[in-house]
């Protein structure tokens, strides 16, 4: 009985890949100070070229980080150092997530709320850049679930490109604060096999053709729709 039960205490181990290993050297870069706020980061090829890997890894663990608010992309001047780091971002929030950091279902209608507004708004104020950033995400989180890979994170990167089109840096940044502590939490609870995943992704769909048609009213509807089918919510 004692060796099952220390066995019960381990866990699977994980292997890095290509772009957790990407992810690792920028943040410790960007933790470090060696690369200060403002600071751009060099092109893609430039990168790929450095870690000796294709392009395509490169774009992945720059949106991830982008996720996570430690680097913008802007279209006009590239990709550099987000002007606030997660440090900051923790110090000045704490205390709003404390209170809540172990209470999911408070996390989740926080992010119902947010999110419902969010959509409303990207649909009211989106650009043709935020369009084609969102249809990127969604494009790659498509891929993920057709192969039967975890497309977690991809999901949230939709969610964040969305944010981003409301152009409120408020609704934005709190939402960039909620989502990893929710990516923890989904996994903890299993929740994305419980899922029907095939309709997962269409409502992603019907939020993100909602905001190119700037139907800001069903894009809220669809968000909201969708937030509900998680199980995330019950009485909002």
């Amino acid at each position: 009985m004692a060796s099952l039960d220390v066995l019960d205490t381990l866990n699977v181990i994980e292997f890095e890949t290509p772009v957790d290993k990407i992810i690792t050297q920028l943040k410790q870069l960007i933790t470090s100070g060696q690369l200060k706020p403002g600071d751009r980061l060099p092109a893609e090829r430039l990168l790929a070229e450095k870690f000796g890997v294709g392009r395509g890894y490169i774009r992945e663990a720059i949106m991830k980080l982008e996720f996570y608010g430690l680097i913008k992309t802007s279209p006009q001047s590239g990709t550099y150092v987000s002007g606030f780091s997660l440090k900051i971002m923790d110090s000045i929030f704490s205390d709003i997530i404390k209170f809540n950091k172990e209470d999911f279902n408070s996390l989740a209608e926080g992010r119902f709320l947010l999110e419902s507004s969010s959509a409303h708004l990207a649909a009211m104020r989106r650009t043709d850049y935020d369009i084609l950033e969102m249809q990127q995400a969604l494009a790659e989180f498509d891929r993920k679930v057709s192969v039967n890979e975890d497309g977690v994170d991809d999901d949230m990167i939709f969610h964040i490109r969305m944010a981003s089109a409301t152009k409120n840096s408020f609704i934005e940044s709190m939402i960039l604060i909620l989502i990893p502590d929710l990516i923890r939490n989904i996994h903890e609870r299993n929740i994305c096999n419980a899922i029907d995943t095939s309709n997962i992704v269409q409502q992603h769909h019907d939020i993100l053709d909602a905001i190119i048609l700037q139907d800001a009213d069903a894009a809220e509807a669809a968000m909201k729709n969708h937030l509900k089918s998680w199980g995330l919510v019950v009485d909002v």
